[in-house]
């Protein structure tokens, strides 16, 4: 991925959205650009308009920390946003080392994680990469996402079954916010590790064979995705609402364990304690036709 053009397109799409009124600046007349101009970006930031053209121009590698967050503040960044502009000026320098990323088709979890995992039974609890692999899983987990472990190809891949497998319209009711965040996760990614190819080959599948993907693609949103709620609508037990905790793994650099739980005593939860009734014995089922028979 060329670092030099994500860093343009990133820098030229955040400017593009705030207009000059947004920063106390005249509208003025025959403006040629949507949003800002370079130079209104640059005489908010502090720096000089040929400065300002080169940083656009991709040539970030050198900034300073205190340049990138003028940046941040002349373009009224967020905390994803800004995490992915000093990520885009990390890989542009030429003393930068990529980040360590074991591939997903090699890498196994540490028994204990398993053991971790399978521990929580109340919710689906499973690792995933940036590029949205499901790596590990507990029993619930795989019960939940029964559809994505069902697409060919392995491992199972979130992004993949999102926007090549019709079931994840209805999987996802509302799949137009979890396109968005999709997509933003995997742009995250890419910033934050340049180099990676099966990221790389991942996206450019998705730009390939998905007209959705290539136009959300194209706006460069990013978002940091630790907390929240979701609604589901499982095609075994219905529609769940649950809420979501994400946190990084200190011992696994770049992996995030997930687990999602419904609120004690509500239908969801409910519907859950179905979800890991029927989970437990398609696995027994699964198991006993695995095992050889004498």
């Amino acid at each position: 991925m060329d670092n030099r053009a994500e860093v343009r397109e990133f820098l030229i799409s955040r400017r593009a959205r705030i207009s000059p009124g947004d920063v106390g600046l005249p509208a003025g007349a025959k403006r040629r650009v949507k949003g800002l101009r370079r130079s209104e970006v640059a005489t908010l930031a502090g720096v000089s308009v040929e400065y300002y053209t080169r940083l656009e121009r991709g040539a970030i590698s050198g900034a300073s920390p205190e340049v990138l967050n003028s940046l941040v503040k002349a373009l009224r960044l967020d905390d994803a946003e800004r995490a992915h502009l000093f990520d885009l000026a990390h890989a542009a320098s030429p003393v930068a080392r990529p980040p360590k990323r074991r591939s997903a088709k090699s890498w196994s979890p540490h028994t204990s994680l398993q053991w971790t995992l399978d521990a929580i039974t109340a919710g689906p609890a499973f690792v995933r990469n940036g590029r949205m692999d499901l790596l590990a899983v507990n029993t619930l987990a795989r019960a939940f996402y029964r559809d994505v472990h069902a697409m060919p190809g392995q491992p199972p891949n979130v992004a993949r079954f999102t926007f090549l497998d019709e079931r994840a319209r209805t999987f996802f009711p509302d799949w137009d916010m979890f396109a968005e965040v999709t997509v933003a996760i995997l742009r995250t990614e890419a910033g934050r590790d340049p180099h990676n190819k099966e990221l790389h080959d991942l996206i450019g599948e998705l730009c390939t064979r998905s007209d959705e993907f290539r136009h959300l693609w194209g706006a460069h949103d990013v978002r940091h995705h630790g907390t929240g709620f979701k609604t589901f609508d499982h095609p075994v037990v219905g529609e769940m609402t649950l809420a979501f905790e994400g946190m990084e793994l200190a011992a696994e650099p770049g992996l995030t364990l997930t687990v999602y739980t419904a609120e004690p005593g509500s239908a969801s939860a409910e519907r859950m304690s179905l979800l890991a009734s029927w989970g437990a014995s398609e696995f027994q089922a699964e198991r006993a036709v695995d095992e050889p028979h004498p």
